[in-house]
């Protein structure tokens, strides 16, 4: 009988991230072992902490992998979970001066503020998963790892993802003059949800309940125009043509104009509403005069009513807007006019409420119906 040979265990080394003395750190973890004590004391920035019951590290993305090959010659590594939002280091001066230059740029190009904003978070968080290297030493391969270990590996959204390979791609053609294949990156397929649309009666019933004539006026407005949360809130007197029975939103989405009609029963609401609070400069006002009405303070409004109206949905401001133009649909306006009023781009966009449009599945018989 042959004598069976022994194999070598290695002890199990767990990796883990933690927060140390407001900073972020890598916690090794094992069985007490002298000989190998001594050996991981040897490694370069090593701390032990009592409190933590681990050997610390400085945190570094592009260590951990120098770092798991160092250990590995004598413990059995395990990873640590995915790298939380939270740990990520600081950003370098170096990065964040180029991320200045970036908004900058982005500001002279007139970009609004939320993509701005949007965009510079994003790539704030890139640069920091990279914080010990150089931007001019970034790959492609860098972002794909990116991507896998940091986007997909806390699954944010696939918007979210979307946005941040934009503003990357958009910072190295604009700030390093080159061009990066996004290709690479795998990218989440499109989604395509249906917009959410309430029925004219549940519209009624939210309006019905308001006994506030600005509240009633502003969520009337939104619904009868078609108009985007920001666009309302930015109206201005001027921008009422009572005469002509015509809004003017001005510089919206996309900075682009456009003219939308208004019936005469909410010119008489709204002159109604004029009587009571002679706003100044915007059509609709906070409390501190000249200054426009808060957005959260608006949605509150709606979010009341919808549960005042005994409606059982999660609706939001948006919610009216695309019951606009689905009922514009149904009522036979063509898509085309629908498009312009809305401010939409492309056509395809507007098109997406035919697919929520009601007038002609409603009369699709059923074969059941035959049976």
């Amino acid at each position: 009988m042959k004598q069976l040979e022994q194999v070598e265990v290695k002890p199990v080394c767990r990796l883990a991230y933690v927060k140390h003395k407001q900073a972020d750190r890598l916690a090794v973890r094992f069985a007490f072992n002298r000989p190998l004590i001594e050996q991981v004391k040897q490694l370069e920035g090593v701390r032990w902490s009592a409190e933590k019951r681990a050997w610390l590290f400085p945190y570094d993305p592009d260590s951990l992998e120098a770092l798991k090959v160092s250990l590995s010659q004598w413990f059995e590594v395990e990873m640590p979970e995915p790298v939380p939002p939270n740990v990520l280091p600081s950003l370098s001066d170096t990065h964040q001066k180029a991320i200045s230059q970036f908004e900058t740029w982005l500001e002279s190009r007139r970009y609004s503020a939320n993509t701005i904003r949007t965009y510079v978070n994003a790539l704030n968080t890139f640069l920091r998963f990279y914080r010990n290297k150089a931007v001019a030493e970034i790959t492609e391969g860098d972002i794909i790892r990116f991507n896998k270990e940091y986007i997909l590996a806390n699954k944010f959204s696939a918007s979210y993802q979307n946005q941040v390979v934009n503003a990357i791609k958009l910072f190295f053609q604009t700030q390093e003059r080159r061009k990066v294949d996004v290709n690479l990156v795998h990218r989440p397929r499109r989604e395509h949800k249906l917009p959410n649309v309430l029925s004219k009666e549940e519209v009624k019933a939210i309006l019905d309940v308001l006994t506030n004539t600005k509240h009633r006026a502003m969520l009337s407005l939104i619904y009868a125009c078609g108009l985007r949360r920001n666009e309302l809130l930015q109206l201005r007197l001027t921008d009422v043509d009572s005469k002509r029975m015509l809004i003017f939103i001005r510089q919206s989405k996309g900075k682009k104009d456009r003219i939308v009609p208004v019936g005469s029963k909410l010119i008489e609401l709204l002159r109604e509403y004029f009587v009571q609070y002679r706003p100044k400069a915007y059509l609709f006002e906070g409390q501190k005069t000249g200054n426009p009405y808060c957005g959260r303070s608006l949605t509150l409004v709606l979010h009341k009513a919808v549960e005042k109206a005994g409606i059982k949905k999660k609706v939001t401001l948006h919610w009216l807007r695309h019951s606009y133009a689905t009922h514009l649909l149904e009522s036979g306006t063509d898509l085309r006019y629908i498009q312009e009023l809305l401010g939409h781009k492309s056509s395809k966009t507007t098109e997406i409420y035919t697919h929520v449009s009601t007038s002609a599945i409603q009369k699709i018989k059923s074969p059941f119906d035959d049976l």
